[in-house]
């Protein structure tokens, strides 16, 4: 059997793309393909659970414009399903005079992005809304929320698979040909072929793209992130979420608080190079993958420009007093006591030959192929509306036209 296309990657990004194609298209043979024995194995399963409102971004970025339109679109897809989620809201505090400019800076950017109903907070609302959290002014985003988006996105599995998806679990993807107008895909468990294909592959976007002669860059380095989280009977030191302002000269965003659907609370994340692209633990290894990081250029820039603030992360990262120190910038009631080892979660950082970061989402395409190249996090929230942009790029690219049916 020839596939219409098929869709390489089980997370929430593949599959929302796989739900939409389905959705728009009914009688299109369509696979997906995930390397693990299950869905939403690695980015996915680890994110934060939050329903990000977009203001980070860049006005009239590709982050900012599916961001917004993903929140949306996931609170209505939440509510459609009965799918559990809460708007608990979202503090952005500036605790020092140096960042009030930059809180301001960001206040305009959520209003430009159209984010709805933004506070600007004193010192004395912040003790309102947060009453263990000090500031001397915030942003308050009522449109920030929690779910589980492992949950979110086994239903987007569930759709695709009703709407009439082969789904191929356990069929690691080897190789990528394209011959004649059809693509043969060598996967763990043998041969699948489709005139097309997109690929959403999270840690391993890069290594994909380049089974198709796909440009180098970006390429992907991991960054671990672990949490702690707040032990039983402290929950009531955080109300919602609190973030800090971001600093233009770290590449990540800082620690924050984060309440969870299930009652507890992740604190969190720091973030130190993965020495493997799946290294959720310290010890985690993989010596080609740590070397391929190592010896990145853009890596070796990133690193020599931000070494001190590196140092600071992975010492954060084995002393916990020094942790929690961090965290009592925002609430100072804090104690080493009240917190314990939590999860962790790898990012797939893309990134550019000169150290930069990629700071949006990256779609690259040939013949008869699709590359998410880069998805990280607002991707979850933006997860409908990237399988809708997609969709549209798909359309554009494959001669899908005859196979449209009106739903």
């Amino acid at each position: 059997m020839v596939y219409d296309i098929a869709v390489v990657g089980g997370g929430i990004v593949g599959l929302a793309t796989s739900r939409e194609l389905l959705h728009r298209y009914p009688r299109l043979k369509l696979a997906n393909i995930e390397k693990e024995a299950e869905y939403n194995k690695h980015q996915t399963g680890h994110n934060s659970g939050v329903i990000h409102s977009g203001i980070y971004y860049k006005p009239g970025s590709l982050k900012a414009r599916l961001c917004v339109e993903g929140n949306a679109l996931a609170r209505a897809y939440c509510d459609a399903k009965a799918i559990p989620y809460k708007m608990v809201g979202k503090l952005i505090v500036a605790t020092e005079e140096a960042e009030l400019v930059r809180l301001q800076e960001l206040y305009e950017r959520g209003r430009q992005n159209g984010i709805d109903n933004l506070e600007l907070l004193d010192a004395k609302q912040i003790e309102e809304r947060e009453p263990y959290c000090r500031g001397l002014r915030a942003i308050f985003s009522p449109v920030t929320g929690i779910v589980d988006w492992g949950v979110v996105s086994g239903h987007y599995a569930e759709d695709a698979r009703e709407a009439g998806a082969d789904m191929y679990l356990g069929h690691e993807v080897t190789a990528i040909e394209r011959r004649g107008g059809a693509t043969k895909i060598s996967t763990s468990r043998g041969e699948i072929q489709a005139k097309y294909v997109i690929t959403c592959g999270g840690l391993y976007s890069d290594k994909l793209a380049r089974m198709t002669n796909g440009e180098r860059d970006p390429k992907i380095v991991p960054f671990r992130g672990d949490y702690l989280i707040l032990k039983p009977g402290k929950e009531h030191l955080v109300q919602g979420n609190i973030y800090p302002v971001p600093d233009p000269n770290f590449p990540f965003l800082g620690v924050h608080f984060t309440p969870r659907m299930d009652g507890t609370i992740w604190l969190g994340p720091n973030a130190v190079l993965a020495f493997a692209r799946e290294g959720y633990r310290f010890w985690d290894i993989n010596p080609p993958e740590l070397w391929d990081a190592l010896t990145y250029p853009g890596f070796f820039r990133l690193a020599t420009k931000h070494w001190q603030a590196g140092a600071g992360e992975m010492y954060r990262d084995l002393i916990r007093d020094a942790y929690v120190q961090a965290l009592q910038r925002y609430i100072p009631a804090l104690t080493p006591d009240d917190t314990l080892p939590g999860p962790s979660g790898v990012r797939a950082q893309a990134m550019a030959a000169d150290g930069s970061m990629v700071d949006d989402f990256v779609f690259e395409g040939s013949d008869g192929v699709v590359h998410v190249r880069n998805a990280p996090s607002p991707a979850a929230t933006s997860s409908l509306a990237i399988g809708n942009y997609i969709a549209d790029d798909a359309a554009k690219r494959f001669d899908l036209g005859a196979l449209a049916v009106a739903v």
